[in-house]
Parts: structure tokens; C-alpha cells; sequence
């Protein structure tokens, strides 16, 4: 039996993706121009905590950019004859290519700082805070904008990247106050230093959340689904369970029971308690249940949905 709200779930599920859409347009084009304004001053004033927090915001700009087209093509891609999900997955993919596009950017901070510390150059403190300043404020506006509700999985590796660009804009104007009142030029590439490990964190946590999906990592726990299906009464055993995510908003699950009832009409109804408690209470939309004969023992190995 195959369950679906298509009327309802549908098309809440394609605002939430709409909302998506505009969201990470938005971040995009805010990081875009912060970039440009901490590249600048960070190359003017001498602070290489100002340019690695400013490659921080270009990177997530293009971050966000690879969100929206996959957010984009999320919304607009209808199942076909080869697709039968559209192309949701397209969604951890941009994700997991969000993550890996960090690296390089911690290896150029990490290899600047060390240059930096070898050879210390004349840094402008007051309006390098300046420059941290703005970021700072660009950052938590992005934050305001992204936060609130259920984020996707781009949602939230963009609220990621915002949360290390708000700690690395913090560290910024740190390092200038230690440079201006204490003549500590090694703060600054210390701070470069300190964002890379911010933005390690972040690649981390979306490379594992993305790398969930991509293994085939159940969103629930199977055992404590198969616990509340055997104890419905007209349940003998439960054969098969599988439950995987083919996005950050598209569950599946697949169901195989048997059950000694006598009627077909018996039957269907015990499909759709089942079916009901994946969606109401696990909030599965896509969920395939079939039912056998109590006299069938033989674990299903093959499964259509």
C-alpha cells in the first residue's frame, strides 16, 4: 500500500522549498557583498584574520548559491519515467559539496598565518574593527534571516556557516583590540587560525549530516518502529522494516508484516493503521506496507515503491 498526502503534504512541501529559495537567495547575496567589503579592507589594512574571515564569507556565498540551485531544481523537478523522486537527492549532494569546499579554504588560512608569523606586517587596528564590525553585523543579519521554523538541510548548513562567521567576525575585532592596546601583532594570525578550526567544525557537521543521507542512515529508530508495530493486535511478526531519507524533508519507508486476519477488508485496514502511525507519528510521507498470510515466513528480499 502506498500512502501519500499529495494534496495537503505536497503542497506544503513545495512552499517550504519556495521559502527555501528566497532564504538562501537572500544569505547569498548579503555574504556576496560582505565579502567584497572585508577582502578589500582586509588587503588595504594588513589583517589576515580580515581576508580569511572575508574568503569565509565568499565560500559561503558560493555555498548558498549551490543551496539555491539545489533548492531550485528541488522545487521544479516532477517524478518521471527514470525519476520517480524527481531529483531530491540533488539536495544532500549540494550539501556534502558545501562541506568539501571549506578544506580548501582552511588550508590557504592555516598556510597565511603561519607566513604571518614568520614575517609580521604592519596591521591597521581601528579600522580593521571597523570592517570586523560590519561583518559582524552582515552575519547576525543573515542569521535573523535564515532561523526560524524547520530548516532543510542547505537551511542549515548555511545557519552553520553564519554561526562560524559570526564567531570569526567576534575574533576579528579581538585580535585588533589586543593589536592596538597591547602591540600583540601575533593575535592576528593566531585569530586565522582559530576561524579555521571554526569553519573545520562547520565542514564536519554538514559532511555528517549530509553523508547520513547519502548511507542510507535511518531517521528513526527501526527497532522502536518495529516494537510499536508488533504490538498491534493483528500483527503476528514483522518481517522486513527499512526507513532511509532521500532528503532533509523526503522520508521513505518500506513495511512487511504478517497477520493472521481473515478478510481483505481486514487487511487493508491494517495497512492503514500502519501507514497512519509512520506519518502522524514519525511524519513519513512515503510509505509502502504490505501484508501477508500468518503461514508466511520467508523474509522478503525484494521491494518496489
Amino acid at each position: 500500500m502506498k500512502y501519500n498526502k499529495m494534496s495537503s503534504a505536497g503542497h506544503s512541501h513545495e512552499h517550504n522549498e519556495d521559502s527555501s529559495v528566497r532564504t538562501l537567495g537572500a544569505v547569498a547575496a548579503i555574504n556576496l557583498a560582505g565579502f567584497v567589503i572585508e577582502l578589500v579592507g582586509g588587503l588595504t589594512f594588513g589583517s589576515v584574520a580580515l581576508i580569511g574571515d572575508a574568503f569565509h564569507m565568499l565560500f559561503d556565498s558560493l555555498a548558498y548559491v549551490i543551496a539555491l540551485g539545489a533548492a531550485y531544481i528541488g522545487t521544479n523537478s516532477n517524478p518521471g519515467e527514470y525519476w520517480s523522486y524527481g531529483l531530491s537527492r540533488v539536495e544532500p549532494f549540494a550539501a556534502f559539496l558545501n562541506g568539501v569546499l571549506l578544506v580548501p579554504m582552511v588550508v590557504f588560512l592555516v598556510w597565511e598565518s603561519y607566513q604571518r608569523y614568520l614575517a609580521p606586517v604592519d596591521i591597521n587596528p581601528q579600522m580593521t574593527i571597523l570592517l570586523g564590525t560590519g561583518g559582524l553585523v552582515i552575519n547576525l543579519l543573515s542569521v535573523y534571516v535564515v532561523q526560524g521554523g524547520e530548516m532543510s538541510l542547505n537551511e542549515r548548513g548555511a545557519f552553520y556557516h553564519l554561526l562560524g562567521d559570526a564567531g570569526a567576525s567576534v575574533a576579528v575585532i579581538v585580535s585588533m583590540l589586543f593589536v592596538e592596546f597591547g602591540g600583540y601583532y601575533i593575535a592576528d594570525p593566531i585569530t586565522a587560525v582559530l576561524i579555521a578550526a571554526i569553519i573545520i567544525w562547520s565542514a564536519v557537521k554538514l559532511l555528517r549530516e549530509s553523508g547520513a543521507i547519502f548511507f542510507q542512515r535511518s531517521p528513526i529508530s527501526v527497532e522502536d518502529l518495529e516494537a510499536r508495530i508488533e504490538a498491534f493486535d493483528d500483527v503476528t511478526a514483522v518481517l522486513d522494516i527499512h526507513v532511509w531519507s532521500l532528503s532533509s524533508r523526503l522520508d521513505v519507508a518500506t513495511v512487511h508484516v504478517t497477520s493472521d486476519v481473515a478478510t481483505v477488508e481486514e487487511r487493508d485496514e491494517l495497512k492503514r493503521t500502519i501507514t497512519e502511525l509512520l506519518h502522524d507519528e514519525f511524519g513519513i510521507e512515503h510509505v509502502t506496507v504490505d501484508v501477508l498470510g500468518a503461514d508466511s515466513h520467508t523474509r522478503p528480499t525484494e521491494h518496489s515503491d
